[in-house]
Order: structure tokens, then sequence, then C-alpha cells
């Protein structure tokens, strides 16, 4: 009996070992290594680190507007971009599951952003927001084209908001198209033949099976919107006057332009606790609606 479970433990470590190993370098230690820095004001140059407490922390809560309004600006980046790119993906995937016949082409260049790096994207779409959008304004007049894109505060956040959704509906759609495929065909004919609408027929039957494929996605989004950085970086830079920075973004600056690396982590390992918490809400809910087909 010892020598069976030797070899399990043996196989185990065999298999697990060195994915494990590997996770641990790449993750646990430096996000142990965090939460030392940032108890310390070490800069993220010199040998020298000093412990200074909680101080990172009071500084942050008395004494750093800029931290907050980057925190006010993704709060509402990501209350609007999880519902807009999870109600975009979803009503791709709905359409894209009907017996049409260049579904498989319009799914393919709905993914396709997704595939482009975000950096890269942002590069593009602000090309297309400073040179495309002029071009067109002064073709068509139309003062839509002709607003300061990624000039202003306001339309800085709908600019960052637009390239988000367009980003990440695709791989959305995806999760939804194979949650969607999975709904028995014989309930929705059931409920047709009593008279159901195509309304009463998604809300009443579909939502509620797919449920487990929106615990997913609002999972993903959530993640992608909090710690959206490229994004940001590429379109606006925080811009104008820190108006458009997001936490990810004020945490970069901090950390590697300011070199107060131990004040930057104090940042990063507060908004780590934010915002676990709020995605172990979201699942728990979300879990909780969800039932079997």
């Amino acid at each position: 009996m010892r020598t069976k479970r030797l070899s399990q433990f043996g196989q185990q470590l065999f298999f697990v070992g060195p994915a494990f190993a590997f996770f641990a370098l790449v993750m646990i230690i430096p996000f142990l290594m965090g939460m030392y820095y940032s108890f310390t004001d070490w800069d993220g140059v010199s040998g020298q680190v000093s412990w200074v407490g909680f101080a990172n922390f009071t500084k942050m809560f008395a004494n750093d507007p800029d931290f907050w309004t980057s925190f006010w600006f993704t709060v509402r980046f990501t209350l609007l971009g999880v519902i807009l790119v999870n109600a975009v993906g979803f009503f791709l995937a709905y359409f894209l599951t009907k017996p049409l016949k260049t579904r498989n082409l319009l799914r393919t260049i709905f993914f396709m952003p997704n595939v482009i790096g975000g950096l890269l994207l942002g590069f593009i779409w602000q090309f297309i927001f400073i040179k495309g959008f002029a071009a067109l304004g002064d073709v068509t007049g139309w003062s839509f084209f002709q607003l300061p894109w990624l000039g202003d505060a306001t339309t800085g956040y709908w600019a960052i908001v637009l390239v988000f959704v367009w980003q990440y509906s695709g791989y959305l759609m995806v999760v939804y198209i194979a949650s969607l495929s999975n709904v028995p065909k014989e309930v929705l004919e059931a409920a047709e033949i009593d008279g159901a609408n195509r309304f009463q027929v998604l809300k009443s039957i579909i939502a509620p099976l797919i449920m487990p494929a929106v615990t997913v996605c609002l999972f993903l989004a959530i993640s992608w919107s909090f710690k959206m950085f490229d994004l940001n970086l590429s379109l606006t830079k925080g811009g104008p006057f820190k108006s458009t920075e997001s936490v990810a973004l004020n945490i970069y600056n901090e950390a590697f332009l300011n070199n107060r690396y131990g004040y930057g982590t104090a940042k990063a390992l507060l908004f780590f606790v934010i915002v676990a918490g709020i995605s172990l809400l979201q699942v728990w809910f979300t879990k909780s609606k969800e039932v079997e087909a």
C-alpha cells in the first residue's frame, strides 16, 4: 500500500512538478516579493531597501489624488466596458449561430482584432482617430469625425472604450457560440410550439442555460478592463492631464518612471485586493444563477 502511494506521488510530482515550479517561479515568488516591497521605499534600482511599514498605504489614502483619479476612471471604464463587450459578444454569437452562409467568415473577421497585440492595435487606432477621422470629417463635414478624440477627457474615454470593445468582443463571441451550440434544440422547439416569441425564448430559456458562459465572460471582461494598460498607453498615455490614466498605467509610471518601486507595488497590492474581491463576488453571484439543462 505504501509503495502504491509513493508511486502515485511520484507520478503526480513528475507531471505536475515542472508546471508548478515554473508557475511558482513566474507568479508566486514575484507576488510575494511584491508584497514585501510594498512595505519598503525601494527605488527599484539601488541595493538599499528600507522598511517603512504602512507608510506607503497611508500616503496613498491621504495624499495621492492622482491615484484615486485614475481609480475612478478605471471603475467608469470597467462598468461600461464589461457591459458593452459582453453585449456585443453575445449578440454577435447569437446571430452567427444562425444558418448563414458566411457565418464562418464573419466569425473569423470578428475574432481577428483579438489576435493583434494591444500596443499595435492602439497605434493603429491612434492613426485612425487622428488622420482617418480628420479625413472623413473633411469629406463629409460631420462634426462626429472632427471631435478631438484623443485630446479631450470625455472623447478620450469613449475612444478607449470603443477600441476595447472592438478588440475583445470577438473573443467573448467564441465563448458564447460554444455555449449557445450546447443549448438543447428540443427545448427551443418546444418553446416555439407553445407560442413563445424570440424575446421570450432568449430571456427565459437561452439566458439561464448559458449562465456558465456568462460567468466566464464576465470574469474575463472584468479582468481585462481593470488591468487595461496597453491601449491606454498607446492611445492617450493617460492624457490630457492624467484624465484618462488607468490604474495600471498609474502604477507603471509610479514604479518605473518616478522610480518609487515600493510605493508602486503598494498601489498594485491594494489594486489586487480590490479586483480579487470584485471578481469573487461576481463569480459567486453568477454561479448562483446557473441552472442545469
